[in-house]
């Protein structure tokens, strides 16, 4: 199989002699000087096509006489720059930052975002402020939220604060007061209120981009301990902890027992029906959220230098907190 290149666009068809393989793998051997991890990230981003049809999943099997073609976008800094954007700062010292994060804003620059990221955000910021291995000034991103995600996150802003963030949270909080809490609005009213939901957590088969709930013995474990706080005639508030903190844990774990996060578009989905038994005004509220009903409410740690414990609260954003009350009117 040989890569060739038509009007920009590479291309390479695979042999009759060839044998069923993963897309990833097929890209690789056809155009050996792109990286595997570039490769995947440009499927990710839609820039691969197979028989002439986008393919988001670098995991699907392509065979003999498939006709593959790539667009590589021109070449960007691998520097984050710096942009001025507004942020709801927390606390801040020499160490660390802590952001109040909106939702809709992206935390690191990725295929699709190059720009207009908290980390973009954070180097206008923190200027020289910031240092970093190799020289290149960039905040340490520790932990993540997603995207439509809001709340609190904390950011190092240089690399021995990073070192002991890092070592906090990978350790989950045993040895030391990290602390994560999250509201969450979910469908239905868990039962029990108070309870723990224990399941290990991996990427989907069917669906590379969602996580999904996979048996003891494969993908990564997973804590979340669970608390009604408010139950309403088809949701509930409830207030999320975090053992663990793997990538949409709350999201699946929720899902993972029959309530799934309110306006979640991606694990949510047989439920948007539910939605015409709101009240008007709460349809309303939830058309306008836009997006999951989550946000980051608590935050602590051990600072990573002093070892003062810090904990920071962050009230509802008034989209979310809009719907809360419009479910306890219903």
């Amino acid at each position: 199989m040989q890569g060739f290149e038509i009007e920009g666009e590479r291309q390479a068809v695979i042999g009759p002699e060839a044998e069923r393989v993963r897309l990833d793998r097929a890209l690789a051997i056809a155009f050996p000087d792109v990286s595997r991890a570039r490769l995947q990230d440009l499927v990710k981003a839609g820039h691969v096509r197979r028989d002439g049809v986008t393919v988001l999943d670098s995991a699907v099997k392509v065979g003999p006489g498939t006709v593959l073609a790539v667009v590589l976008p021109e070449a960007v800094s691998a520097e984050p720059q710096a942009e001025s954007l507004d942020l709801v700062i927390a606390y801040e010292d020499d160490d660390l930052v802590v952001i109040d994060k909106p939702a809709g804003l992206v935390v690191h620059p990725a295929p699709g975002h190059a720009a207009g990221t908290l980390v973009n955000a954070l180097i206008g910021h923190c200027g020289a402020s910031l240092s970093g291995i190799g020289g290149v000034r960039r905040p340490g991103i520790v932990h993540r939220l997603d995207k439509d995600t809001s709340g609190l996150i904390v950011v190092a802003k240089n690399d021995a604060a990073h070192k002991g963030l890092t070592a906090q949270f990978a350790d989950h909080g045993r040895s030391g007061p990290l602390e994560r809490a999250y509201l969450a609005l979910v469908w239905g009213l868990p039962e029990p209120r108070v309870g723990t939901i224990e399941a290990n957590l991996d990427r989907s088969h069917k669906n590379r981009e969602k996580i999904a709930v996979v048996r003891g013995d494969e993908g990564r474990h997973a804590v979340t301990h669970y608390a009604v706080e408010a139950a309403y005639a088809e949701a509930a508030l409830v207030r999320c902890r975090l053992e663990t903190g793997r990538t949409h844990q709350i999201r699946v774990h929720m899902t993972h027992r029959g309530h799934p996060l309110l306006g979640d578009a991606i694990y949510g989905g047989a439920f948007i029906t539910k939605a015409a038994r709101l009240s008007e005004t709460a349809q309303g509220a939830l058309h306008t959220l836009g997006r999951q009903a989550l946000h980051a409410a608590l935050l602590g740690f051990a600072h990573p230098r002093t070892g003062e414990h810090l904990r920071f609260e962050s009230q509802l954003p008034p989209e979310m907190a809009n719907l809360v009350a419009a479910l306890a009117k219903s």
